[in-house]
């Protein structure tokens, strides 16, 4: 399930044939401004008038006799300009084919290129736009990482942006396995009752409820030579998410559709290493549920075995992800594995804290913090670090188990007693939680309302490094 992304591709590879004229693109930072104004022509000095500060994403579109458009000036802030501008130009050009003619010298083609590949992105599986989407060449830019890049974080997208009724569990396990198919990669399916007898029960007790044809799953793809450095990326997979008996209100269940949003992220991770080669091996883990209301759902007050042994006292049914995670989390620990990676659509509390634009992380590894940030600056592809804080461990005690799902009300800070439950499941070796939202909630240019890849662009910089 890749998703419409045709268009999207042949706007990112467009190269202009013989005889045609593509309209130029000027970007320019802020310190370039002066300089350029000297030369510009007086049509061009007036349509930008005082107003042109190369601010980021800024644009003026210069017409000519015909009034079609003659020339494009794109702001791209402080020198040597951000790549993201060409996101929002992507959102704000017209239908046409342009060239990218004049940039400044520290600005990477192929960071260009990839932004405004993104900034084209649209859902459009019930509904197509009526225009082509305009076209980019970007000299010097590797098509190759682009389309790749580009591609992974579509793929991510759309499973986002599918709603529940034509992306449950079965279908998401269509998705993994078409991706391990593309890639000569394994892959392992255990689903239903047959959780229990293969050591997932909190997987199962979480996704139970769920009607027929959408039981609960655990998916492993496995890819890459044994005895290369393990990599296990672990996705929250909750197809839809009612709340459980603990049932969410209508304006809390409405964009529930995301809530495996985890699951489409590693995916699409496990894409661009598997298409970059990176010499690894790779596991994704996705623990695939939906959690359903019916006679069999999970009550408040259950106590749920787990595939670690510890025992978890269910005190609210709506915070099910970090239990299928438990397992998941456990087996990425038999896999004894150099570096693990999970990224669920956690809790609402690391939206509080830091809004749907910027994904906190935890890590306990202060060296793989610091590769985590230089990944995330080369990428453009913001994340912050919060901290694993100790003190907040007594609130996930509880007398009748070995902890509970629902921390005490007096921590307050629910993205951290939420990474903390994970740390307990965690490998022992390197290991970070990302917290995401992967949504946008407001449209602008490039940046359409709705599912939206968050920190994989720049994890994927950072294993680059760490492994390639």
């Amino acid at each position: 399930m890749r998703g419409e992304t045709g268009d999207m591709m042949m706007a990112v590879t467009y190269t202009p044939e013989a005889g045609e004229t593509p309209v130029p693109l000027i970007a320019l930072c802020e310190e370039d401004l002066s300089a350029w104004r000297e030369d510009a022509s007086p049509l061009e000095q007036g349509l930008a008038g005082a107003d042109f500060r190369a601010r980021p994403g800024q644009v003026v579109i210069v017409p000519g006799p015909d009034g079609k458009p003659a020339r494009i000036l794109l702001g791209l802030g402080a020198s040597p300009g951000e790549a993201s501008a060409f996101r929002t130009l992507a959102g704000r050009l017209p239908p046409g084919e342009f060239r990218l003619e004049g940039r400044p010298s520290g600005l990477e083609p192929t960071d260009a290129a990839l932004a405004f590949a993104l900034g084209l992105y649209r859902f459009e599986r019930y509904r197509r736009r009526e225009t082509a989407p305009p076209q980019l060449f970007v000299p010097g830019a590797d098509v190759a990482e682009v389309e790749s890049l580009a591609e992974a974080c579509a793929l991510a997208r759309d499973l986002i942006n599918t709603p529940a009724n034509d992306l449950g569990p079965a279908e998401l396990e269509g998705a993994a396995r078409e991706l391990a198919g593309r890639f000569g990669a394994g892959i392992e399916v255990i689903a239903g009752d047959e959780l229990l007898a293969k050591g997932y029960p909190a997987v199962h007790a979480v996704g139970r409820a769920a009607a027929p044809g959408r039981e609960p799953r655990m998916i492993e793809i496995t890819w890459g030579e044994a005895g290369r450095p393990g990599l296990v990326l672990v996705g929250k997979g909750v197809m839809f998410d009612t709340g459980g008996l603990d049932l969410k209100p209508s304006a809390g269940m409405r964009l529930m559709k995301k809530d495996m949003g985890g699951a489409a992220h590693v995916l699409a991770l496990g894409a661009m290493v598997m298409e970059a080669r990176l010499p690894v091996r790779l596991s994704i883990l996705v623990p695939t549920v939906e959690n359903a209301v019916s006679g069999d759902a999970m009550r408040p007050g259950d106590v749920l075995a787990t595939r670690k042994g510890l025992s978890v006292e269910v005190g609210n049914t709506d915070a099910e992800g970090r239990l299928i995670l438990a397992d998941a989390l456990t087996r990425a620990s038999e896999l004894s594995p150099d570096l693990t990676l999970d990224l669920a659509t956690l809790t609402g509390a690391a939206r509080v804290a830091l809004g749907p634009q910027l994904p906190p992380f935890f890590t306990d590894d202060d060296d793989l913090a610091a590769a985590i940030e230089a990944g995330a600056r080369k990428a453009s592809d913001p994340v912050w670090r919060l901290p694993l804080w100790k003190g907040y461990l007594p609130s996930l005690e509880t007398e009748i188990a070995d902890l509970k799902n629902d921390p005490d009300a007096w921590a307050q800070a629910g993205a951290m007693t939420a990474a903390l439950f994970l740390q307990k499941f965690a490998p022992a070796g390197a290991w970070a939680h990302f917290d995401i939202f992967a949504w946008n909630p407001r449209a602008q240019p490039g940046y359409p309302a709705g599912g939206e890849a968050q920190a994989i662009r720049g994890l994927f910089a950072m294993l680059k490094a760490r492994y390639a």
